[in-house]
Formats: C-alpha cells, sequence, structure tokens
C-alpha cells in the first residue's frame, strides 16, 4: 500500500511538472516574440456585420452594452445589433425600450426571445444566425464595453486573409481595482491574454475564443460545425475545432475590450467552476481529433497542455490528502520536491512579465502587490474546481450558470450569490491541510511552507465566503418602491 501511495504520489507530482513547464516554454515563446507585432491591413471595402449580445438576466449592464455598439464607427446600413435575450426579469422590459429607440433612430437592431435556454449561451448564438445572412459576426458579452473603432480594427484583418476565421481583441478591466480580489484577477486575466494568447498565437500555436470581444468569420463557424451546447465553454470547443480544421485565429493584443470582473467570491467560484468543468469537457472531446489530426507535434502538445489549465489543481488536492499518510508512514523522505518548486517560478515570472508590458515597471510593482491575493485565493478554489473537473470526467451534465453582472456594489444587488454547500468541506479540508502542516513541522520540515500555504489559502477563501453571507444576511430586502427606482436608474 505504501509503494501505491508513493506511486500516486510522485505521478501527480510529475505531471504538474510537466504542465508548468509548458507554462515556462510559453514565458520563453513570449519574450522571444515580446517585440512581434500584428500590421493592421487597410479597410477598404466595409461588409455588412452582425453584433450578437447574448443575455440572461443582466439588467445591470445591458443597456450601456447597446449603447456602445450602437455608437460603433461605422455605416448604420451595414450593421444589424442581433439581442439574443434569453431572460426573465426585468432585462427584457429595458431591452425593448432600448431596441426601440435605436430604431427610431435608424440603427437595425433585433430583439430575439426563445421559449426556453435550450442549449443556453450556444443556442442563443445559433438561434441569431438562422435571423441574419452577414458573413461576419461580432459577439459581446453582457459587461463588455466595445470601444467605437472595435469594427475598424478587427474586420482588416479578417478581410486581407481569407484563411483567418477568428479575430480576437484583448480584455481589458472596468473594475479592476474594486477590491483585492479583483485587483487578483486582473493579474490572471493580464497573464493569459498578454503573455499565453500572445505567445500561442506568434508560435503558430491554437488559441481559444474567450467567448467575447472577438469577429467570427460565418464561413468558418459553419464549416468547423456551428455551435455545440455539449460543453460547458462553447467557445473554446467551437474556436479549436475550427483551427483543427484548417482556419486561423488571430489574436490582436493592442485592441482592448474592458469587461467587468467578478467582485463578489461567490460569483468568481462559480465562474471558475464553470470554466474548469468546460474546460475539461473540451479536453475529452477534442483530444483525440487533435492528437490525430495533421497539427505539428508542438501545436498537439501546447494544444492538449492548454485543454489540462484545470487538471493542475485536482492533482494538488490529491497530494494534499496523500501527504498525511505518507507522512506517518516515512514514504516521503526520499520523494523531493525541490526540481517542482524551480520550474514552479515560471508563473509568478508570467504575471510580472504582463504588468511590466502593461503599466511599466512602476506600475508592475503596484499590480503585484495583488499576488499574494491571488496565491491564496486560487489555491483556496482547488477543491471547488477540483470538483468541477470530476464531475466532467465522470459525465455530468451540470447546467451552464452564467456570472453575475454587478455593474454597482455587489453588496446591495439583487443577482449576489450565497456560499454553496462547498464551503463546509473547504473548511474541513483547512483542518485537513493544518493537520497536515503540523505533522510536517515534526517529522520533514521542508513540506511545511507548502502545506501552511495550503491551509490559509483554505481559510481565506472560507473566511471570505463568510464575510460575504453575513453582508448578505444584513442587507435588508428591497421595497416595492425602491426596485421600482432601480428600474428607472437603469433604463
Amino acid at each position: 500500500m505504501l509503494t501505491l501511495l508513493q506511486t500516486i504520489y510522485a505521478l501527480c507530482a510529475l505531471s504538474l511538472g510537466l504542465y508548468t513547464a509548458g507554462q515556462a516554454l510559453l514565458l520563453w515563446r513570449y519574450w522571444r516574440t515580446r517585440g512581434a507585432n500584428v500590421a493592421k491591413p487597410p479597410l477598404e471595402d466595409l461588409p455588412h456585420v452582425t453584433v450578437q449580445l447574448p443575455l440572461y438576466n443582466e439588467a445591470n449592464v445591458a443597456c450601456q452594452l447597446i449603447d456602445a455598439v450602437a455608437a460603433f464607427d461605422y455605416p448604420r446600413d451595414k450593421l444589424l445589433i442581433q439581442v439574443l435575450d434569453d431572460s426573465n426579469d426585468l432585462t427584457v422590459q429595458l431591452v425593448a425600450r432600448k431596441l426601440a429607440a435605436l430604431e427610431a433612430r435608424g440603427i437595425h437592431a433585433r430583439h430575439i426571445r426563445r421559449a426556453d435556454r435550450a442549449g443556453f449561451k450556444a443556442g442563443a448564438l445559433a438561434e441569431g444566425l438562422r435571423h441574419c445572412d452577414s458573413e461576419y459576426i461580432a459577439i459581446f458579452d453582457a459587461d463588455f464595453l466595445p470601444p467605437r473603432d472595435f469594427l475598424r480594427r478587427t474586420l482588416p484583418h479578417l478581410l486581407s486573409d481569407p484563411s483567418i476565421g477568428i479575430a480576437q481583441s484583448r480584455w481589458g478591466h472596468r473594475n479592476a481595482e474594486e477590491n483585492s480580489l479583483t485587483r487578483a484577477q486582473r493579474l490572471s486575466i493580464d497573464t493569459h491574454f498578454v503573455v499565453e494568447q500572445a505567445a500561442r498565437n506568434r508560435s503558430g500555436w491554437l488559441i481559444p475564443f474567450n467567448g467575447t470581444g472577438g469577429v467570427w468569420r460565418r464561413s468558418c463557424l459553419e464549416a468547423a460545425g456551428g455551435w455545440s451546447s455539449d460543453t460547458l465553454t462553447e467557445d473554446l470547443d467551437l474556436s479549436y475545432r475550427a483551427q483543427l480544421a484548417g482556419w486561423r485565429s488571430q489574436f490582436l493584443p493592442e485592441v482592448e475590450v474592458p469587461g467587468e470582473i467578478p467582485p463578489q467570491l461567490a460569483a468568481y467560484k462559480q465562474q471558475q467552476a464553470r470554466w474548469a468543468t468546460g474546460s475539461t469537457q473540451c479536453l475529452l472531446k477534442l483530444a483525440r481529433p487533435i492528437v490525430s489530426s495533421r497539427l505539428q507535434i508542438a501545436q498537439k502538445i501546447m494544444a492538449i497542455q492548454h485543454l489540462c489549465q484545470y487538471l493542475p489543481q485536482p492533482l494538488m488536492l490529491l497530494m494534499l490528502l496523500l501527504t498525511p499518510p505518507l507522512l506517518l508512514a516515512g514514504g516521503l523522505a526520499d520523494l523531493s520536491l525541490a526540481p517542482l518548486g524551480i520550474i514552479g517560478l515560471a508563473p509568478p515570472l508570467m504575471y510580472v512579465a504582463s504588468q511590466i508590458r502593461l503599466y511599466d515597471y512602476r506600475g508592475a510593482r503596484s499590480a503585484m502587490t495583488a499576488f499574494p491575493a491571488l496565491l491564496f485565493i486560487g489555491t483556496g478554489l482547488s477543491l471547488s474546481n477540483s470538483l468541477a473537473v470530476a464531475a466532467a470526467l465522470l459525465g455530468a451534465k451540470p447546467p451552464f450558470r452564467r456570472t453575475p453582472k454587478f455593474e454597482r456594489d455587489w453588496k446591495r444587488n439583487r443577482y449576489a450569490l450565497s456560499a454553496d454547500i462547498t464551503l463546509w468541506l473547504e473548511l474541513a479540508l483547512m483542518g485537513y491541510a493544518l493537520w497536515a502542516a503540523s505533522l510536517a513541522w515534526e517529522l520533514q520540515r521542508e513540506l511545511f511552507v507548502y502545506l501552511l500555504i495550503y491551509a490559509l489559502s483554505l481559510a481565506t477563501v472560507v473566511g471570505w465566503s463568510l464575510r460575504e453571507g453575513w453582508i448578505l444576511r444584513r442587507r435588508p430586502p428591497a421595497t416595492t418602491s425602491q426596485r421600482a427606482a432601480e428600474f428607472a436608474e437603469t433604463s
């Protein structure tokens, strides 16, 4: 039994090392190509474009998104706005009123409603395609505010190169300084776009479409099989299928589209669990087509590495669970994690690189003060994300749970979420991690800091969740007059 546990522990450590080596490779490729720029081709002929805005109960942000798209610097006769509205709250009335005003100004806008949410966001996007014939489709989630020149900066790349099927912008942030949680997420988001996406694209590797802030070529979308709801990350699924079919994806880091970062831990936790399930579902769905494709070896390896992005968390969780019995049996004395610690420097260096690129050295120093919060929160969510990964591996089909958008203070917002049952599992795991740390202090002190960080991370998530619950319980219920005032203010 001891040998079996040692083998499992060593395999987990090896798998973590391989994944982190992939991150180190991305950092190296980013550094080697950091001076590369994407030339903007001239825009000579303006094609007809449909802008799709999928919504579900987005009363806080729907109207400002519609206004932003309506303000595009683009000929009105060549622009169609589709609001794909699956809402069942006051969002419906707000959108209907807003679109009526746009139509009165000569802006073409359609309010598309479905009888049910079949297929969730993927189903809504597919439904929108049945009501337009544009070759170019732009997509924005409810909380994003695209700049006026968005189409003029993205379309030239599609028009000048018929092999490009997707043009993807970089996410910006509308509320990065709202609290410690948003500052921590900014580090993660910036690193994904500035380092990972750029390095993958410049190296000719597959990159994901991030669900918003991009333009699709309709022929590419249809050739890849169209939108599918059999995973919770329909954007990742379709973009990989498109690239496997021979289409190229162009990442445009200079085109920034700011969006809202979840300021509530419960909302962020739900978002991460959905992405963890969806990414793993895409891994199960696409691994064989990737391996059997005509892609180069490096493209295949880095595509699989990306689809495995949430697997490190269950591996780390399993190592934590195995540590106390192995410590008590003396089974970790011959297993060194030093190489893993050295290669583990790659992710923090990626964070630093992204902040330097965006905010210069002074801004990077300020932004990196959020790294401890990112470390603790990211590690503390390992149980929730591991359960989400397990659900995908077991073939479960959880529903699509949207990330609530608040725009204002989430503490008084009707979309605020309560903590889920994993809070109590995290509390129990925190106690287990503290026990493991105490054992390490007595038996193998080189593991003490790692285990203590795990315990503190879980304590951070538990404490944060309890604080949010306390805030929501103290919130007085909204009166009828308050709801009416909120409706009027939002509209």
